[in-house]
């Protein structure tokens, strides 16, 4: 089996970062709405972004912010990619001056829009929350997000924990997956041991296993 793309989003400090990317991560993520309780200054993220290795990616997260600060907001802190949370369009997202990341929940147990978005688009599954936006902890259902992640590629958020992570992948198999409150002590501040133990529970796939969980539960 190919290897799972990873991205540790909420990061709030430059040693969680460091930590995330010494695991093994290959994104990190910075969330710039106001109302999380991850929230970080740009110019805070600038510096800490500014200290990663040139192979690892940054992410910016927004839920219905204008798009002329998206943009800014994006270049200031040099941004590979912006990840929308909210109720934007795809007309909002062409406005973008960077990739786009577009979360998608399944308020009813269905994903009714996710083909509204544009083929080339990273689409990201979430557990619905209309108030906090993610980094809630809840699990998304697994056969929901399985039945997009078979027509295009996905990252996979909602609930990810070291102790549910492999069955997870089996499960969906997403491109990859976006971790957050699963390696915390508190929002924004992850646990290291977390961290590491999210990545050996991915390295320690077994291919054959997969295949066996992935056909049981279909």
């Amino acid at each position: 089996m190919r290897s799972v793309f990873v991205k540790i989003c909420g990061i709030t400090r430059s040693e969680d970062a460091l930590a995330a990317v010494d695991a093994g991560a290959q994104a990190i993520g910075f969330v710039f709405w106001p109302g999380s309780p991850r929230y970080i200054d740009p110019y805070r993220a600038r510096a800490i972004a500014a200290s990663l290795p040139a192979f690892v990616s940054t992410v910016g997260v927004f839920v219905d912010q204008p798009a002329e600060h998206v943009n800014g907001v994006a270049a200031l802190v040099r941004l590979a990619a912006i990840q929308l949370h909210g109720s934007e369009a795809p007309a909002y997202a062409a406005r973008v001056a960077r990739p786009v990341i577009k979360s998608l929940s399944a308020p009813a147990g269905i994903i009714s829009d996710w083909s509204s978005w544009p083929s080339k688009m990273m689409l990201l599954l979430d557990a619905h929350d209309p108030v906090r936006h993610g980094g809630t902890g809840i699990v998304i259902d697994w056969h929901t997000a399985a039945a997009v992640a078979a027509r295009r590629r996905i990252l996979l958020a909602g609930g990810l924990r070291p102790d549910n992570v492999a069955d997870a992948i089996a499960c969906v198999r997403p491109f990859g997956i976006d971790v957050s409150s699963g390696v915390e002590d508190a929002p924004g501040i992850k646990n290291h041991e977390r961290l590491a133990a999210l990545f050996k529970a991915i390295h320690g796939i077994d291919t054959r296993s997969i295949d066996a969980s992935v056909q049981a539960r279909s």
